[in-house]
């Protein structure tokens, strides 16, 4: 089975195509960080920051806000 990771340098699902982290990937990484939510904020806004980099250049230079979709989620459940 794939898992729900990112596809480079579009940021979405290999799996089912959805913006990364689609559903599956939350309760994923939920899971894995469990125990630590603090690390889950921190790495995702790291991914955030690769993503934000990705995407800008993708889109000829305009910025995406990537902070509800990245961080948010998991900032409410820690």
């Amino acid at each position: 089975m794939t898992a729900h990771t990112p596809l480079r340098p579009t940021w979405l699902c290999r799996v089912d195509a959805h913006p990364w982290p689609c559903g599956a990937a939350k309760l994923a990484l939920l899971d894995h960080y469990r125990e630590h939510p603090a690390e889950l904020v921190a790495h995702l806004d790291a991914l955030r920051e690769t993503a934000h980099h990705d995407l800008t250049d993708l889109d000829g230079g305009r910025e995406p806000n990537l902070t509800d979709r990245f961080v948010t989620w998991a900032r409410t459940r820690s």
